[in-house]
């Protein structure tokens, strides 16, 4: 696992287009459970990119954030938006089709 560190042009072309969960107002509690059910849909949707407002503040949902997406064996990447560092760009693995399914 690895937090990606690179930014090109394409992160931010289509961020208004993105699978988007916004946090605002969330506890450390419930900003976790939401991640998580957030990635879970996303990764069985096929998404393979997301967006996570979690806001600056004093970085306590950011934080916990970032330790659900380190944990999620879903997540191959996330890096801050480098335009707002209250969003983060998050990458999912594809999902593995069983044979015979679509």
């Amino acid at each position: 696992f690895k937090m990606a560190n690179k930014v090109t042009a394409l992160d931010d072309v289509f961020i208004n287009n993105l699978p988007t969960l916004d946090l605002h107002g969330e506890t450390r509690d419930s900003s976790r459970v939401l991640v998580k059910e957030f990635i879970e849909d996303n990764y069985v949707l096929r998404n393979k990119k997301v967006l996570i407002i979690h806001g600056v503040g004093k970085g306590i949902v950011k934080d916990e954030t970032y330790k659900v997406l380190k944990q999620d064996k879903r997540v191959l990447e996330y890096h801050a938006n480098h335009y707002n560092m209250g969003c983060t760009l998050v990458y999912i693995k594809d999902k593995k089709c069983k044979q015979g399914l679509n």
